[in-house]
């Protein structure tokens, strides 16, 4: 994985702001920063060399964004989500892809259905092995793209801009069950479904095939949580 956060890394093209914006959301969601990790001004701002106003600003956008939650003693910390957030994202995404799927059914072109079989080629390679650090966040990576590449199929922007802000957090989420078990994804037999069903142009059956993918993963997602939860607790 590539490191974001190393000195030097933030050419000055862009405002001090936006740049440190984008370094921090990219550690964040790429796993270097990880979920309930407390986030230090002048440590940040020692490793990207800014000042601390322009990472301060980086935070109230994260914070925006649910990237990052504010404790009541004042310090910030990357966000963690509880089971019950986990099954509402879920609910959102249910509801959401059930429509990117039936207007794919429609509207994808022969280029994304390549594009789609070469991403469950990728998953078919990544899982063979032993499972680590890297190849977990491949997986999670490959997985994002192959359901976005579905919204983008859709043809409806708007659909895909909703899924966006959904995907960011459920990624967030997934790093959060996956450094503990890289078991809870599945990106090969379910994705395999979806593809086939949607190549098929048959929208009842990718309708089927999306909502038992999305509530299987979020039954997995449920339990890693729980036993997170009860493990913090015995440590406690």
């Amino acid at each position: 994985m590539i490191l974001t956060l190393s000195p030097h890394s933030l050419p000055r093209r862009h405002s001090l702001q936006d740049q440190a914006y984008q370094a921090l959301r990219t550690a964040i969601l790429g796993g270097e920063l990880e979920p309930g990790q407390r986030l230090v001004e002048t440590q940040l701002a020692e490793k990207l060399q800014v000042s601390r106003t322009p990472i301060r600003e980086a935070i109230r956008l994260l914070q925006q964004e649910n990237l990052v939650t504010l404790e009541p003693s004042g310090g910030v910390r990357v966000a963690t989500f509880t089971c019950a957030d986990a099954i509402q994202l879920y609910d959102c995404r249910i509801g959401l892809e059930q429509l990117s799927v039936v207007d794919a059914c429609q509207k994808i072109t022969e280029s994304q259905l390549q594009q789609l079989e070469g991403m469950l080629e990728q998953a078919e390679r990544i899982v063979t092995g032993k499972p680590t650090r890297l190849s977990c966040f491949r997986q999670l990576d490959l997985d994002y793209r192959f359901h976005r590449l579905l919204a983008q199929s859709s043809g409806n922007p708007w659909l895909v801009l909703l899924l966006d802000q959904v995907f960011d957090k459920m990624l967030l989420l997934r790093i959060q069950t996956t450094r503990n078990n890289p078991t809870v994804l599945d990106i090969r037999t379910e994705h395999r479904a979806i593809y086939e069903a949607v190549r098929s142009r048959d929208p009842k059956a990718a309708t089927e095939v999306i909502i038992a993918h999305l509530n299987a993963s979020k039954a997995r997602v449920i339990r890693e949580m729980e036993q997170i939860q009860l493990e913090s607790k015995i440590v406690q």
